[in-house]
């Protein structure tokens, strides 16, 4: 939870998505109510019955972006992080020119599986060709914490910097440790948020093996939801002390309020309601905000059957007589579950909305569950103002992460 103390900005933003290269190219499709689900694109797709997915588009080309001595030490979750990081770097505008700036700036990148894509080519050839020797770079391609560090690197960041894994609340609780760091005192910036690409045979048969991936498209809150649909992607931000924004004259596009953090402590995979009213509760209250002061939550919402009545009940639980002029919605819909990246891509969503004041919808919404009861702005985007919003991550082992955010 964020001690009182430093206000924190958020000057910049970038993200790599099913949507394509930019946050702008996520949001413009978000606020469209467009599906980023498409066919699964993979050598073994036959062999697989996982059949759609939100994959970055096959334009994505790390050769036009990485110099042939960089490209080799970077998984590809390290190419979208690294990627996002420059678009929301510069537009903070910031430029580290002195040893103290550079000392005074951190890196807290979250992924939920690491360099899933090194990982898996190194065991192909070890298991399928017997190859005697890997690739020397495996190590420092697949560790998940090379995000953070490929980060730290390029900029010469010299704060605290570390990597978060928390399965899909990883990018919520990397921006919440970024934000802990500025209100210690430890750092005035925070480069920040998640990246994901497990698109890999091994992973893609893992989750198979658990039977909750859906067949045809993601429809969260929907009665005919048939469950998640894997993506991939990164969302990296600029955080920072408000007072060293207002210093070198940046526009903030939203204050980061409060933080809220939790564990169900239960079951591994099987959500607990009490653990997302806490970590929901705990960001209100960290936040200064009142139930009332909230227009939009941006659910966690995976589709799956667990999952959304379970949000859905917590939901009511903390906003009382409130839940019912919320706008929710999931933009997994159109996005897909990009795991350790999912808070971040969405944060993008909730951005857009406290500038725009358009709320993006829940897409492929077509019949209502009486066990989903809210207002999940089905299928078209709606113009409102938002005043302060709610991001909610809640992942696989009962780990929660919310973060609450106010209009700049």
């Amino acid at each position: 939870m964020i001690t009182p103390g430093r206000r924190i900005a958020i000057t910049g933003m970038g993200a790599v998505s099913a949507f394509g290269e930019g946050a702008q190219a996520l949001w413009q499709g978000l606020r469209a109510g467009t599906s980023a689900i498409a066919p699964l694109r993979h050598e073994r797709a036959s062999q697989l019955r996982v059949r759609v997915a939100a994959q970055v588009p096959d334009s994505f080309d790390p050769t036009v972006h990485f110099d042939e001595r960089t490209l080799p030490l970077l998984d590809r979750t390290a190419q979208f992080a690294l990627l996002a990081a420059r678009e929301a770097v510069a537009q903070a505008g910031l430029e580290w020119n002195a040893a103290e700036r550079k000392r005074r700036a951190a890196v807290v990148i979250g992924t939920g599986v690491g360099g899933e894509n090194t990982q898996g080519e190194q065991a192909r050839r070890l298991y399928a060709e017997n190859a005697t020797r890997l690739n020397p770079l495996t190590i420092v391609r697949a560790m998940a914490n090379a995000p953070t560090s490929q980060v730290s690197i390029a900029y010469g960041l010299c704060g605290p910097s570390f990597g978060v894994v928390s399965a899909c609340a990883s990018s919520n609780h990397a921006i919440a440790q970024a934000a802990l760091l500025i209100r210690a005192g430890l750092a005035d910036v925070v480069v920040t948020g998640g990246t994901e690409a497990c698109f890999t045979y091994g992973a893609l048969r893992a989750w198979e093996a658990m039977r909750v991936l859906a067949d045809d498209t993601c429809r969260p809150f929907s009665a005919d939801r048939r469950g998640l649909v894997l993506g991939e992607g990164a969302g990296v931000f600029v955080l920072e002390a408000m007072e060293h924004a207002q210093a070198r004259g940046a526009r903030p596009l939203a204050e980061l309020v409060g933080t809220g953090m939790s564990a169900d402590a239960g079951d591994i995979v099987a959500p607990d309601p009490a653990g997302a009213v806490a970590a929901m509760t705990q960001a209100l209250e960290d936040g200064g905000l009142a139930p009332e002061d909230v227009d939009y939550v941006n659910a966690h919402g995976t589709g799956t059957l667990a999952n959304d009545p379970s949000e859905t009940r917590a939901v009511r639980q903390v906003f009382g007589r409130h839940a019912d002029r919320l706008a929710v919605s999931s933009t997994k819909s159109m996005h897909g579950h990009a795991l350790g990246a999912s808070g971040a891509l969405e944060l993008v969503a909730v951005l857009g909305a406290l500038r725009e004041g358009i709320v993006p919808p829940t897409a492929n919404f077509e019949r209502s569950d009486p066990a989903c009861d809210l207002d999940y702005v089905p299928n078209v985007a709606r113009a409102m103002p938002v005043r302060a919003a709610l991001s909610n991550s809640f992942a696989f082992g009962g780990l929660n992460a919310v973060l609450a955010l106010k209009r700049a």
